[in-house]
C-alpha cells in the first residue's frame, strides 16, 4: 500500500512539534535514538492492543503498525528533530512520534484516516509512555550491546590468563613492591570485575523491567480500557522477544525513576572498574625503558606530533575519560531523580538523554580497548623477572623464620646498602643459601 502513493512531504510531523521545535532551540542534543525506537514499539503494541479491547478498527491498527516499522526501519529517523531540553515529561517527543505516524500513516493510506491524538495516543500519555520509554531503551541497550562487549573482553583476560599462567611477577600496594603474584593472577582480578559488573547489570535489568504503561496521567490508569496493560505487555514481549511486566505500584512508576539511578549506580560501578584496568594498562605499560616495562601494547597511531616512534596509552586515556563523563552522568540522573514532584518527576529527558549516553560510551569504549589494546597485550616476561628479583619484598617470606622485626631489619639494610636480601642474611649468618632460596622461591609464594 505504500508504494502506490507518492510521498510528496517533507516531513509527517505536526503543529506540536513546530511548536517545540520553536520554543526549544536549545544545544544540540537530540534525543536519543534509542527513546524514539523504543516509542515506536509502544505505538505499535498500543495499536495492537487497543484494537483487540474494541477500541480501535483494524484498518488504523494496521497502518499504525505500517507507520511504526518504518521507524524501527531507520526510514523515518529525520522525522524526530526535538532536543533533549524540552518539557520534562518527554511529551514533546511523546506527539512528535503521534504526529509522525498519523501523518506517514494518512500518507500512505491516502486519506486523513489517523489522529495524533485520539487514534495514536489511544490509552495511553506521555506520562506513562516516556517511562516506559526509557526503561525499554536501558533493557534492550545493557542487553544487546553493552554485556556482548564486556563478555567479549572478559573472555580475552580469560585467555591472557592461560597464555600468561608461569609468569610470576612483583604485586604491588600503595604503589609500592609488594609479594609475588602471578600475571594471570591479576589478569585474573581484571575479568572479575567485569563478571561482577555484568551480574550487578543483570541484577538492575529486572528492575528495569516493570513498566509504566497503562497508568497513563497520574497512575490511576484514565481514559485506558480495562485489560490494557496485560494486552499491551503480551504483545510487547512477543516483538521484542522480552519478559517486560506490569509494576508493583503504577503511582510509584509515574514518579519516581529510581530504577534507572539503581541502573546506572552499575554503569557508574563498570565505568570506575573500567578506570581502574585502564589505568593499571598504561602503567604497566610504561617506558618502555625508564617505566615499569612489564608489558607492551599495540602501536595504533603515531603517539606524538615531535617525539618519532613513541607509543602512547591512548586507548586507556579514552577509556579513562569515559569512566569521568559516566560518572558524571550519574551525579546527574542521581539527583534529577530526587527532584520529582508529587505524581511526576519531570526530569526524564535529561534522565534519558545521560543513561543511553552512559550505556553506548562504555559499550563503544570497551569494544575499542578490547580490539585496540588488549588484544595486542604482551607480557615482557624478562622485565617482570627482573624486577621480581629485585624486590626487597621477598623477605616477607622470612617472616616465619627470623621474625618480623629481624625480617626488617634485613629489608632496610638491603636497600641502605644496595645488597641483595641473600647477601644481607648470609653476612648475618641467619639462614644458610639452601635454606633462603627454598624460602623466597617465587613459585611457591603465588
Amino acid at each position: 500500500m505504500k508504494g502506490e502513493i507518492e510521498m510528496n512531504h517533507e516531513k509527517f510531523w505536526g503543529e506540536q512539534t513546530d511548536l517545540a521545535i520553536e520554543h526549544f532551540d536549545i544545544g544540540d542534543e537530540k534525543m536519543p535514538s534509542e527513546i524514539i525506537t523504543a516509542f515506536a514499539y509502544i505505538k505499535k503494541c498500543a495499536a495492537i492492543a487497543n484494537a483487540k479491547l474494541g477500541k480501535l478498527d483494524k484498518r488504523k491498527r494496521d497502518v499504525i503498525c505500517e507507520a511504526a516499522d518504518a521507524v524501527l526501519s531507520g526510514e523515518l529517523e529525520d522525522q524526530f528533530p526535538l532536543h533533549v531540553w524540552q518539557t520534562g515529561s518527554g511529551t514533546g517527543t511523546n506527539m512528535n512520534v503521534n504526529e509522525v505516524l498519523a501523518g506517514y500513516g494518512n500518507d500512505i493510506a491516502g486519506e486523513n484516516l489517523l489522529h495524533p491524538n485520539d487514534d495514536v495516543n489511544m490509552s495511553q500519555s506521555s506520562n506513562d509512555t516516556f517511562p516506559s520509554a526509557m526503561h525499554i531503551a536501558a533493557v534492550l541497550g545493557i542487553s544487546n550491546k553493552l554485556l556482548p562487549e564486556m563478555q567479549a573482553l572478559a573472555e580475552t583476560f580469560k585467555a591472557l590468563e592461560a597464555e600468561n599462567a608461569a609468569v610470576i611477577k612483583i604485586g604491588r600496594t600503595h604503589l609500592q613492591d609488594a609479594t609475588p603474584i602471578r600475571f594471570s593472577q591479576e589478569l585474573s582480578g581484571w575479568r572479575s570485575m567485569l563478571e561482577k559488573c555484568a551480574a550487578m547489570l543483570q541484577d538492575a535489568i529486572e528492575h528495569l523491567r516493570a513498566l509504566a504503561e497503562g497508568g497513563t496521567a497520574v497512575g490511576t490508569g484514565i481514559n485506558c480500557p480495562e485489560g490494557f496493560r496485560e494486552v499491551f505487555l503480551e504483545e510487547l514481549n512477543k516483538e521484542l522477544g522480552e519478559s517486560f511486566k506490569a509494576p508493583d505500584n503504577s503511582f510509584h512508576a509515574m514518579t519516581a525513576r529510581d530504577e534507572l539511578v539503581f541502573a546506572h549506580g552499575a554503569l557508574k560501578a563498570l565505568a570506575s572498574d573500567m578506570m581502574k584496568i585502564a589505568n593499571d594498562v598504561r602503567f604497566l605499560a610504561s617506558g618502555p625503558r625508564c617505566g615499569y616495562g612489564e608489558i607492551t601494547i599495540p602501536f595504533n597511531e603515531k603517539g606524538s606530533s615531535i617525539m618519532p616512534g613513541k607509543v602512547n596509552p591512548t586507548q586507556c586515556e579514552q577509556v579513562t575519560m569515559i569512566a569521568v563523563q559516566v560518572m558524571a552522568n550519574d551525579t546527574a540522573i542521581a539527583f534529577a531523580n530526587s527532584q520529582g514532584n508529587f505524581e511526576l518527576n519531570v526530569y526524564a529527558p535529561v534522565i534519558a538523554h545521560n543513561f543511553l549516553q552512559s550505556v553506548n560510551l562504555l559499550s563503544d569504549s570497551i569494544h575499542c580497548f578490547h580490539e585496540y589494546c588488549v588484544k595486542g597485550i604482551k607480557a615482557n616476561a624478562d622485565k617482570m623477572r627482573e624486577n621480581l628479583q629485585k624486590s626487597l619484598m621477598l623477605v616477607t617470606a622470612l617472616n616465619p623464620a627470623i621474625g618480623y622485626d629481624m625480617a626488617g631489619s634485613v629489608a632496610k639494610e638491603a636497600f641502605e646498602s644496595g645488597k641483595t636480601l641473600k647477601e644481607v642474611c648470609l653476612e648475618r649468618g641467619l639462614m644458610s643459601e639452601e635454606t633462603f632460596d627454598e624460602l623466597t622461591n617465587p613459585e611457591k609464594l603465588v
